[in-house]
């Protein structure tokens, strides 16, 4: 079964066509597939491989390495939590546990059963400055506390996330993935 539809299949070959080697292309790619699916499938990982004539061991190595790219389903809000040193020392690991209080059962292990959230403990977001971080589909919200928490996580129930420390208010998670594919953001996003 193809993940991705002939007009998305096209836009992947539209992709591939921008880099001089076609294997740079794979990131934008694995977005494309999350984008449909909300994670990317061992069907997804064949499908890439496929297009950039590559193994999909080649391709799983890449999908493995980094965080971004989900493996597992993935709810419409992907709540991330720093849990490094800098975030640490400031309270990451409260916000942690206290985020997966919040979102209740599957958030840490796929998505909640209703699909709106899945949650992940971060090794680092890269913004200690900023400490403690908390992201919303890639987007961090800066200096957070626990009420802020529980603020954030109800309004992104509602389908209504605040703006995020810069960059706007995160569009659902496969609307997220559409624009790191390179495609912009679609009319559900």
């Amino acid at each position: 079964m193809m993940v991705l539809s002939s007009e998305l299949r096209a836009k992947a070959e539209e992709i591939k066509a921008r880099y001089p080697d076609p294997r740079s292309a794979m990131m934008p790619l694995l977005y494309l597939v999350q984008s449909v699916e909300g994670h990317v499938s061992r069907e997804g990982l064949r499908e890439v491989a496929e297009i950039l004539e590559l193994t999909t061991a080649d391709v799983e190595a890449v999908a493995t390495f980094y965080t971004m790219i989900r493996k597992q389903p993935t709810g419409k809000w992907l709540v991330s939590v720093c849990t490094n040193l800098s975030c640490a020392l400031l309270g990451g690991r409260r916000l942690y546990e206290r985020a997966a209080e919040l979102l209740g059962a599957g958030a840490e292990h796929g998505a909640t059963e209703d699909g709106s959230f899945s949650l992940h403990e971060e090794e680092c977001l890269g913004a200690c400055e900023a400490a403690p971080v908390v992201q919303v589909n890639f987007l961090n919200y800066d200096r957070m506390t626990e009420d802020r928490l529980g603020g954030l996580i109800e309004a992104c129930r509602r389908g209504e996330p605040p703006p995020a420390s810069r960059g706007g208010s995160p569009p659902p998670f496969t609307a997220t993935s559409r624009v790191l594919a390179g495609l912009g953001e679609s009319a559900d996003g």
